[in-house]
């Protein structure tokens, strides 16, 4: 697969004294008050959505990514899709660079008539290289929390599903994170097969033919 986008979005090889200031002038302030009202989502794996929202901006600045937009968009990732009745003008307003952080937040929302095959092919397709920088952050940190999930066939659906849909995306915007998601995808599919899932789903399956 040939390489779509130029990378645009800022990223420094190092995070030296310069890009450390450039870090330090975000304010992210704002966008947390407001990722706060996830708090009492709870997720599959445990814990809640405010946190996942902090733990993808850290995946996003442990790869180096400093762009302000980018990063406040990832505090608030889910606030539209995940509180009910949330006011839009709040992410607007929060500062001036609202206008910007919410056309990316709604970038990586999923609309209310699409099915999430749909959703991430949209993404995969007709995604900025913000979009999908931050699908891919994302999707690090769910690939994580999934190794506290026991139920297996939601494993294997998740796997199957970053596979498909999330290594082509990050085949196009970051080595780095294809390569950490290949082996979560490595990692949690040995779970499945060191618990005897596929071998059992094997033997079910031949007792299905008979």
């Amino acid at each position: 697969m040939g390489i779509k986008y130029e990378m645009k979005t800022e990223k420094p090889e190092k995070m030296g004294n310069k890009e450390a200031q450039e870090l330090k002038n975000i304010v992210l302030a704002p966008y947390m008050q407001l990722a706060t009202g996830l708090i009492g989502k709870a997720r599959h794996a445990g814990g809640n959505m405010f946190r996942h929202q902090m733990d993808t901006l850290a995946i996003l600045i442990d790869y180096g990514y400093i762009d302000s937009v980018l990063l406040k968009a990832s505090v608030v990732h889910d606030t539209v899709e995940d509180i009910k009745d949330f006011d839009r003008n709040l992410i607007l307003n929060a500062d001036d660079e609202g206008e910007e952080v919410l056309n990316l937040v709604l970038e990586v929302t999923r609309g209310e008539n699409e099915t999430k095959k749909e959703f991430l092919q949209r993404i995969l397709d007709k995604g900025s290289q913000k979009a999908k920088i931050l699908k891919c952050a994302d999707r690090i940190s769910n690939m994580i929390s999934l190794g506290y999930v026991t139920d297996p066939h939601f494993i294997e659906r998740y796997c199957d599903e970053t596979e498909f849909f999330l290594l082509p995306m990050a085949l196009e915007i970051d080595f780095n994170m294809y390569h950490e998601l290949i082996n979560l995808i490595m990692t949690r599919r040995r779970y499945l097969e060191d618990g005897g899932y596929f071998d059992n789903r094997h033997k079910e399956s031949d007792s299905d033919k008979k």
